[in-house]
């Protein structure tokens, strides 16, 4: 009898533990990093002209001074550190009201460390860009690949292991932009070391860019003509 109960509770053991190891992740599509509210009630208050260039995204878009780096006085920032498709789909009607002439939109990467399905990811894209196009189909919209990571770096252990979903997920995002009618641009393999990595001199963390990697972002839209 004891025999019998050891070998049960064994198997309940067990059991939980391979249910565990198939389970995926949690994830949470109502986070939204601290600095949203600021940002957005920012973003409200500013007001755009026609022929803003807008630049919609995350911690990676938010790291530079576009106005500056591109030397475009239409330059705008629209990107928040932290924020994920759904953070990007519920203030996304700021820029539709501000009907500017360009938006270039890089964002996903959040989504992917934090363990958001792909098929939500593809599905926020398709509501992203469909409204857009509906609402103001005058914006040209170009839709700029994920980009690499290096896990080398200790700085961010989430981006260990998500190499291959960002690939994935960039065939998909091209599939998408053709399907709206928008532009798309690989960055991905202009930051991409012969190893098929985030190269490490255009990064401090493995994650986000470093001068030289805004300066190869710079050159990759300067060389497509998608700054004229």
């Amino acid at each position: 009898m004891r025999q019998t109960v050891l070998t049960f509770c064994a198997f309940l053991l067990f059991s939980g533990f391979a249910l565990s190891q198939t389970q995926p992740a949690a994830w949470d599509s109502t986070y939204r990093p601290s600095s949203y509210p600021l940002l957005t009630r920012q973003f409200k208050y500013f007001k755009h002209h026609k022929s803003d260039f807008v630049f919609l995204g995350n911690s990676i878009t938010f790291g530079t001074d576009w106005y500056e780096l591109l030397e475009l006085p239409q330059a705008r920032n629209r990107g928040i550190s932290g924020d994920m498709t759904f953070g990007v789909l519920e203030r996304l009607q700021e820029i539709i009201d501000g009907k500017p002439a360009k938006l270039f939109i890089m964002i996903g990467v959040n989504d992917i460390l934090r363990n958001v399905p792909d098929r939500y990811i593809i599905e926020n894209y398709h509501k992203m860009l469909s409204r857009v196009r509906k609402g103001s189909p005058r914006i040209k919209i170009y839709v700029q690949s994920i980009l690499p990571v290096n896990e080398s770096f200790p700085q961010h252990k989430s981006v260990i292991g998500k190499g291959v979903r960002i690939v994935s997920m960039n065939r998909e995002l091209q599939q998408i932009a053709v399907e709206y009618g928008a532009t798309y641009i690989d960055l991905y393999s202009a930051f991409e070391s012969p190893e098929g990595i985030l190269d490490a001199g255009l990064t401090y963390d493995g994650l986000h860019l470093n001068l030289e990697g805004y300066l190869r972002w710079k050159e990759t839209l300067q060389k497509g003509g998608y700054l004229k």
